[in-house]
């Protein structure tokens, strides 16, 4: 017996894939009477930069930066989110409610998606994919071929569009 879709979560990295993905989204969540939680992570630096910061950049001067820096992205994110919700389901009225909540968060994107998917007893997880570099990377992109290889739910992948 197949599992009822109530909640579904939208992981997006704000590429152009990525709204043509949240397409997707609407109409499965439509289709089973679901609501969206949209998700964009805000990758994590790498520790070796942010140690080659600190060479020239006191630790309590960096994080105080570093913090201003993520609550004004997250703004900009909410309120680039918010028309980009405003833009695709204004045209339909039926989805109007239909996304529940958006969640930034900072991380590393795969372990953040599979987090928040549990966290959020999500029950399928729709993104896209643009893939990069070799062959685009076999396919898929790296962070959903991470989140594939490591969930336990349902994945719906969008591929980039051919136009």
């Amino acid at each position: 017996m197949t599992q009822d879709i109530k909640r579904i979560l939208y992981a997006t990295d704000l590429s152009e894939n990525s709204a043509h993905a949240f397409g997707y989204a609407i109409n499965l969540a439509n289709k089973f009477d679901a609501e969206i939680t949209i998700l964009h992570v805000i990758d994590r630096m790498m520790d070796i930069s942010v140690n080659m910061v600190g060479v020239y950049v006191n630790e309590k001067e960096f994080e105080g930066n570093f913090q201003k820096g993520i609550t004004h992205i997250t703004e900009e994110i909410n309120n680039r989110l918010k028309k980009f919700i405003d833009k695709k389901v204004g045209d339909n009225p039926e989805s109007a409610g239909i996304v529940v909540s958006i969640e930034i968060c900072q991380g590393y994107p795969a372990d953040e998606i599979i987090k928040q998917a549990d966290d959020l007893h999500c029950d399928l997880i729709v993104m896209g994919t643009h893939g990069k570099g070799i062959v685009s990377q076999a396919f898929f992109g790296s962070v959903a071929k991470r989140v594939l290889r490591r969930v336990r739910k349902p994945v719906f992948i969008v591929p980039l569009p051919e136009e």
